[in-house]
C-alpha cells in the first residue's frame, strides 16, 4: 500500500508543479479548479446523490461557481469569496466537536450540503490562484509555503503519531488521530518557516503575524481533514473516491488543502503581506 501510495504521489507532482511553475496565473485556476470538479463529483456521493444526472447537475454548478468567483475576484470581491470559506470552517469547529449527536439530531438537508460543498470547494480554489498570482502572478514560492505547511503538517503528525500517540484528537471523527500526532505536525509545518524570508522577502513582513497565521494556517489544515473525515464517516464509507491509488479519492488528498488554502489566501491579504 505504502509503495501504491509513492508512486501515485510521484505521478501526480508533474500535474501540480508544472502549471504552479510554469503557466499563468488563470491557467492555475483552470487547473486546479478541473481538481475541485473531480472533488465535486466525490462530494455528490457523500451528499448522497445517487442519480446521475444529479450528480452532473451539480458539478456543473460548482463550475459555474468557480467561473463567476474568478470574475468577481477580478472586481475586487475576493477578499470577500475567502472570508465567506473561512466562515465555514469555523462553523465546521463545532460540527467535529458536536459529532455525531449533531447530525442524528439535526440531519442535513441537500441544499444544506450542496451549500457546503460549494463553500469547501470554491473559496479554496480561488485562494490558491490569489496566491500564485500575487504581484502579478508566477508566485510559485507562496504556493510552496502552502504547501509545505500542510504536507510537513501532515507528515509530523503521521510520524509523532505512529511513534508517541497514545492520546485521541477527535475519537468520534477520526479514532486513528491523536493528540501528540497533532502536536508533532504543528512542530513539524513549523520548520517551513525557515523559508520565509525567501518566500516574502527579508524585512517585509512582521515575524510574530507570519507565526500566527502559520499555526492558524496548520490548524486549519487540521480541521479540514478532520471534516472531510466526519462527512465520510457519517455516510459510512472509508474513501471519498478510488481515483488515486493507494490514496482514495481526490478529497482525501486535498482535505486539508481546502481549510489551508483561504486561511492563508485571507491572512496575507489582511496583513497586507
Amino acid at each position: 500500500m505504502l509503495g501504491q501510495r509513492v508512486i501515485t504521489a510521484l505521478l501526480l507532482l508533474p500535474i501540480v508543479l508544472g502549471p504552479i511553475l510554469f503557466l499563468d496565473t488563470g491557467w492555475v485556476y483552470l487547473v486546479f479548479s478541473l481538481i475541485g470538479l473531480l472533488g465535486a463529483w466525490e462530494w455528490t456521493a457523500l451528499m448522497g446523490l445517487a442519480a446521475k444526472p444529479a450528480r452532473i447537475g451539480y458539478v456543473l454548478l460548482v463550475a459555474a461557481a468557480l467561473a463567476a468567483s474568478w470574475f468577481a475576484a477580478a472586481q475586487g470581491l475576493g477578499l470577500w469569496i475567502l472570508l465567506a470559506g473561512v466562515l465555514w470552517w469555523l462553523r465546521a469547529i463545532d460540527l467535529v466537536r458536536g459529532f455525531p449527536l449533531n447530525l442524528q439530531q439535526r440531519p442535513w438537508s441537500t441544499a444544506a450540503l450542496g451549500l457546503t460543498g460549494l463553500l469547501m470547494l470554491v473559496p479554496a480554489m480561488l485562494g490558491i490562484a490569489l496566491l500564485h498570482g500575487h504581484g502579478g502572478g508566477h508566485d510559485y514560492r507562496r504556493m510552496f509555503f502552502l504547501f509545505g505547511l500542510v504536507w510537513m503538517a501532515d507528515i509530523g503528525a503521521y510520524f509523532a503519531g505512529r511513534a508517541f500517540g497514545r492520546r485521541k484528537l477527535a475519537p468520534n471523527v477520526s479514532p486513528g488521530k491523536t493528540i501528540e500526532g497533532a502536536i508533532g505536525g504543528f512542530l513539524g509545518a513549523m520548520l517551513v518557516l525557515i523559508a520565509a524570508p525567501w518566500v516574502f522577502g527579508a524585512g517585509r513582513f512582521d515575524w510574530l503575524s507570519l507565526v500566527g497565521l502559520s499555526v492558524v494556517v496548520i490548524a486549519a489544515s487540521v480541521l479540514g481533514d478532520l471534516t472531510e473525515s466526519l462527512f465520510k464517516r457519517q455516510r459510512g464509507v472509508k474513501d471519498s473516491g478510488w481515483i488515486l491509488p493507494g490514496h482514495g479519492g481526490v478529497l482525501d488528498r486535498v482535505d486539508s488543502l481546502l481549510a489551508a488554502a483561504p486561511t492563508l489566501a485571507l491572512g496575507l491579504l489582511l496583513l497586507g503581506v
